[in-house]
């Protein structure tokens, strides 16, 4: 786990909550891109499946703005290539337009400034970003990424 993973989620609750979403980030096709989506398969299979609404994308567009407004929390699981994420990183990332609002996928930051401005409201949002080293174009985790999304789930599992 990483420094920047000292915020914790709120107590009991907070992925076993319909008003909660659970969004996976990633493509499968390029290996440990895939770990946002791996993240929803290993909930989905969990006899302690949480009650969130869990989804997968392949990137974050400009809908996800509407999307979220209906939430009261949201976690958004990415694959990270940052090298200062040893594990993987928890954060919660604040409203800000940035660059990427005008590119074919846009920011977390991003979805939540349009969100505030178009709906006046902004979920309590939390980003965990999983360590991942290779993108090429295969299917399946490297043995690292794997051992990442396996440290990721246990700290999930033991703050809700």
């Amino acid at each position: 786990m990483s420094a920047s993973a000292e915020p914790r989620f709120p107590p009991l609750g907070f992925v076993d909550d319909p008003s909660s979403l659970i969004c996976g980030i990633g493509n499968v096709g390029r290996q440990d891109d895939g770990l946002g989506w791996e993240f929803i398969d290993r909930l989905e299979a969990d006899d302690r499946r949480p009650q969130a609404e869990l989804r997968r994308a392949y990137q974050l567009h400009l809908e996800y703005a509407d999307l979220i407004s209906s939430f009261a929390r949201v976690l958004f699981v990415d694959a990270t290539k940052e090298g200062a994420v040893s594990s993987f990183a928890l954060t919660r990332p604040e409203p800000a337009l940035d660059l990427s609002f005008t590119s074919h996928a846009i920011s977390v930051p991003s979805i939540l400034a349009t969100t505030q401005q178009c709906f006046g409201y902004v979920p309590e949002v939390y980003l965990l970003a999983i360590r991942g080293y290779e993108w090429e174009l295969r299917t399946g985790l490297t043995k690292r990424a794997e051992r990442n999304l396996r440290a990721s789930l246990k700290f999930v599992s033991l703050t809700v």
